[in-house]
C-alpha cells in the first residue's frame, strides 16, 4: 500500500511526487493522459526565484533548472513608448527563470521515473472513497479495473479534475471572479524580443515573448463574446501586433498556433478535506499576469511534500495547517494578479480606470519602493507564515 496517491501528472503533481520520493515517501501518480500529450502540451512558464529555490532545496536543480535562461529586464511600452525595469535588481538580485511548462513537466517526468517511480498513464473513471477514514482510488485502464489504498490523496488533477469533486459541496467555499478580458494568443516562426514585452495602450493589451531563438509567442486583448480572433486573417494579427506593440517594423512570419486564453479566477476553500489534500489548479487558477499559476502549484507542492512526510513520521501540524499556509500566499498572488492586470489592459474604455492605471504604471518609474515592492511579487514569496523574503 503506497503512502499517498497523487492524482495528476502536470507541475503541481509531479513536483509533489519527486519531492516525496527525495523524502522516501512511498507514493503512486495516476494520469488520465497518455505520456506524449502530458510531455508535449504546450504552456507558457517563468519559474519565480522562489520556485526555483525549492528546487535547489530537493536537489533536482540540475535536472530541472539546466539551461533555463535567468530573467533580466522586463520592457513596458506605453503609447509606443519604451521603459525597461529591471525587476531582479529591484529584489536584491532574486531572478526568476524562463522555463516553459512541457520542459518542466517532461524533466520532472523523466526525473520521477529515473528514480523508480510509479507513474500510471491512460487511467479513466477514477474515484475516490473514504476519504475521512481509510482512502481508496479506483480506476480503469487498459488491462482491467484496479483499486488503490493509501494513507493520504494529493488532487493535483486540475480545475476539471475529480478530486476537488469528491468533496461534499457544503464542505466548500467556491469564489470566482471573471475579468471580463480575453488573450488571443499566437506562437510564430518570429525573431523574439531582446526583453519580454508588453504594450499598453488604449487600443489594449498585446506582449512578445520568447519561445526560442527563432520563435515568438504574442497575445493581443479581445472582448470575450464579441467576436473569436482566431479567425481574424494573418494580416490583421499582425497589423494589431504592430499597432499596439508601437513597432511598425516588426517581422511577420508563420503563425502555427492560435488560441484562446480565460483571463478568470477562482479559489476554492479549505484546499483539504479529511485526507485529501488539494494542489495547482485543482485549489486555484490565476490570470497569467504575473506568471504566479505554475509557480503557486509548485509552491503548494512544495508545502503538502513537507507536510505529509511530517504526518508520515507522526508530526501533523504541518499537514492540519496546509490549506491555512497555502491559502494566504494564494490569495496574496491573486491580489497581485488583479493589480498587474488593471495596469496593463484597457479595461472597458472606461478614462478614468485608465487614468488610475496610468498612475500605477508612473508610481514603478518614479517611487523606488513602489518598483521594490513589485519586484518582490514578481520574484516570488514563501509558505511560511510572515512571508519570508528569500
Amino acid at each position: 500500500m503506497p503512502d499517498v496517491v497523487v492524482v495528476g501528472a502536470g507541475p503541481a503533481g509531479l513536483t509533489l511526487a519527486n519531492l516525496l520520493q527525495r523524502n522516501a515517501v512511498d507514493c503512486v501518480v495516476l494520469e488520465a493522459r497518455d505520456r506524449s500529450h502530458v510531455e508535449e502540451r504546450q504552456r507558457a512558464g517563468v519559474l519565480d526565484h522562489y520556485g526555483g529555490q525549492i528546487f535547489e532545496r530537493a536537489g533536482l536543480a540540475g535536472e530541472v533548472l539546466a539551461g533555463a535562461p535567468v530573467e533580466t529586464f522586463l520592457e513596458l511600452r506605453y503609447e509606443g513608448e519604451p521603459h525597461l525595469l529591471d525587476a531582479p535588481a529591484l529584489a536584491g538580485g532574486r531572478a526568476g527563470r524562463i522555463v516553459p511548462q512541457q520542459l518542466l513537466v517532461r524533466r520532472l517526468l523523466g526525473t520521477f521515473l529515473a528514480g523508480g517511480g510509479d507513474l500510471r498513464f491512460g487511467v479513466r473513471d477514477v474515484a475516490l472513497h473514504d476519504l475521512t477514514s481509510t482512502p481508496s482510488l479506483t480506476y480503469t485502464d487498459a488491462s482491467g479495473s484496479h483499486r488503490i489504498e493509501c494513507a493520504y490523496v494529493a488532487g493535483c488533477d486540475g480545475f476539471h479534475g475529480v478530486s476537488r469533486r469528491s468533496i461534499p459541496a457544503d464542505e466548500l467555499t467556491t469564489y470566482t471572479f471573471d475579468h471580463g478580458i480575453g488573450w488571443y494568443t499566437v506562437l510564430a516562426d518570429a525573431p523574439p524580443p531582446r526583453y519580454p514585452l508588453m504594450g499598453i495602450g488604449a487600443k489594449g493589451f498585446a506582449a512578445h515573448f520568447a519561445r526560442g531563438p527563432k520563435a515568438s509567442r504574442f497575445y493581443l486583448q479581445y472582448r470575450p463574446g464579441a467576436e473569436d480572433p482566431r479567425a481574424w486573417p494573418d494580416d490583421v494579427t499582425w497589423a494589431e501586433l504592430r499597432d499596439r506593440l508601437g513597432d511598425p517594423g516588426l517581422p511577420g512570419g508563420v503563425i502555427t498556433e492560435r488560441e484562446i486564453v480565460e483571463m478568470r479566477s477562482f479559489v476554492a476553500e479549505p484546499m483539504a478535506y479529511g485526507r485529501l489534500f488539494l494542489a495547482g489548479d485543482a485549489a486555484h487558477i490565476i490570470t497569467p499576469m504575473g506568471a504566479k499559476g505554475m509557480n503557486l502549484a509548485i509552491a503548494d507542492a512544495d508545502v503538502l511534500a513537507g507536510a505529509l512526510t511530517s504526518a508520515l513520521r507522526g508530526d501533523d501540524a504541518a499537514l492540519r495547517a496546509y490549506s491555512d499556509v497555502c491559502l494566504r500566499r494564494t490569495w496574496d498572488y491573486q491580489e497581485f494578479s488583479r493589480w498587474f492586470t488593471e495596469m496593463v489592459h484597457d479595461m472597458d474604455g472606461d478614462p478614468f480606470r485608465r487614468r488610475l492605471a496610468k498612475a500605477r504604471f508612473d508610481r514603478l518609474f518614479t517611487n523606488k519602493a513602489a518598483a521594490v515592492a513589485f519586484a518582490d511579487m514578481m520574484a516570488g514569496v514563501s509558505a511560511a507564515p510572515g512571508y519570508r523574503r528569500h
